[in-house]
């Protein structure tokens, strides 16, 4: 049995989240999809396929509560990697090799969009959280806004940290660098399908996102920091 699924998190994604998936499974990796609480259809549509793995939220509770619920069902299932990408059409699934070429069980490796991919609104919350990213880690990395990223389960910090929603990934990716795991990059393909739904809603995510940050310099000032500069003198 592999030792990695692919995670997809959805909510009302019924116009792409189809394609989706029959472009996962022909990676030849097992598939799970997590159903947040959808109610456009979405569930009626990832039924159809009989081989993949479906977890549901009976409500939506944001991606950060689904993609904890994957994790959690994907260890549970003995799987020691989950390899996470959106619903909503803008990755290709074709790219997972290339990700998976870093595996390694203290390695998460995360798939960087080219810049000039990113639409406008998008380029402005990554060059945002890419910021407080590096004042956080002192690590540089040009897309901490992906969901595109091969988690390795064991090493992940306790997810009881995680928020329900989007900047639930800033914090899986700050919390990881504290931990010492080795985060790499590699450029993965962009594209944004006219059918394609995102549920970001700039205000409220972004007042969330501030929130986390306030709290996570406060974080980094008494953990983080000391942490990452004893490991530097230890080296």
């Amino acid at each position: 049995m592999s030792d990695t699924v692919i995670l997809i998190p959805t909510y009302n994604n019924a116009g792409t989240v189809a394609d989706v998936v029959s472009r996962a499974i022909l990676q030849g990796l097992p598939v799970m999809v997590v159903d947040d609480g959808s109610t456009d259809g979405t569930a009626q549509i990832i039924s159809s396929f009989p081989d993949i793995i479906v977890v549901t939220h009976p409500v939506n509770k944001g991606k950060g509560t689904a993609l904890k619920t994957g994790f959690q069902e994907a260890r549970k299932r003995g799987f020691k990697y989950a390899l996470t990408l959106d619903s909503d059409g803008q990755h290709y699934p074709e790219d997972a090799p290339a990700l998976l070429e870093k595996k390694g069980e203290r390695t998460l490796v995360v798939g960087s969009r080219s810049v000039r991919g990113i639409n406008g609104s998008s380029s402005f919350a990554n060059n945002f959280s890419n910021f407080w990213f590096r004042l956080y880690t002192w690590c540089n990395l040009p897309d901490t806004q992906t969901g595109y990223r091969l988690y390795p389960l064991e090493a992940l910090p306790g997810l009881w940290l995680l928020s329900a929603r989007y900047e639930a990934e800033l914090a899986l990716l700050v919390f990881s660098a504290w931990k010492g795991l080795d985060l790499q990059q590699v450029p993965v393909r962009v594209a944004y399908p006219e059918d394609r739904v995102t549920h970001f809603h700039p205000f409220r995510d972004f007042t969330s996102i501030s929130l986390l940050n306030t709290i996570l310099l406060i974080v980094a000032i008494f953990y983080g920091w000391p942490r990452m500069l004893i490991r530097k003198l230890v080296k």
